[in-house]
């Protein structure tokens, strides 16, 4: 086993599966992405360690424990399209396509595109694709979806995000808590739910990750 191979377990063991993520598959899938392969090559020492990893430009990888608490509540499986709203370099939405059908990885950045789509190639994830637009507005070309998940922390979820949402889908999402401006304080982790086409949420942990761009003036259902 070698270092990367390594830490990689050790993360699984000791910062996931204690921390109340019991999913054998999301595990199994969270062992097998190499996260250093999605980070600058001078961050690679510390592609495992338990907070988010900045990869330039002001955007971040997400805790991992973060993004496997979130991964669990969504319960993604095997037939589903699922959508990531802020890839970054690809790593989310690698492990999202180790469980989904088919995963579509979404970002504005056109070096980061390059990045998670050399990166797929690379690790011969065949059933992924990132793609460029604007975070707020989704991807609805390859929609609807029955997984959303926005790699990041909101001010709100944007509607145009609920509505590509199919019936029974599910969207997990970082925002802020009812104290205090975005951006300070706690937020916290939720789960929205599509049913009889209506959207309800719900929150799930308290959880502290860096805000995605581009959502500050979208309007937003309001819970």
């Amino acid at each position: 086993m070698d270092n990367f191979a390594r830490a990689r377990h050790n993360m699984v063991e000791s910062q996931i599966r204690t921390n109340k993520v019991t999913d054998d598959m999301l595990l199994a899938a969270l062992g097998d992405v190499p996260r250093e392969r999605f980070v600058p090559k001078a961050q690679r020492g510390i592609a495992y360690v338990d907070e988010d990893i900045p990869i330039g430009g002001g955007r971040y990888l997400m805790e991992p424990m973060v993004l496997a608490r979130l991964l669990q509540e969504i319960l993604i499986e095997k037939d589903d399209i699922a959508l990531d709203v802020g890839a970054a370099t690809g790593y989310n939405a690698a492990v999202m396509a180790r469980l989904a059908g088919t995963t579509v990885a979404l970002d504005r950045d056109a070096d980061l595109v390059q990045h998670a789509t050399a990166a797929f190639e690379e690790l011969h994830i065949d059933n992924a694709v990132a793609v460029e637009g604007e975070l707020a507005k989704g991807y609805a070309r390859q929609g609807p979806y029955n997984v959303i998940l926005l790699s990041g922390m909101v001010p709100k979820v944007p509607i145009s995000l609920f509505e590509q949402l199919s019936e029974g889908g599910r969207l997990g999402a970082i925002v802020p808590g009812d104290h205090g401006p975005a951006g300070q304080g706690m937020s916290r982790a939720m789960i929205y739910r599509k049913s009889g086409g209506v959207v309800s949420g719900r929150i799930l942990f308290d959880a502290a990750v860096p805000m995605l761009p581009g959502f500050e003036q979208e309007e937003a259902f309001v819970f």
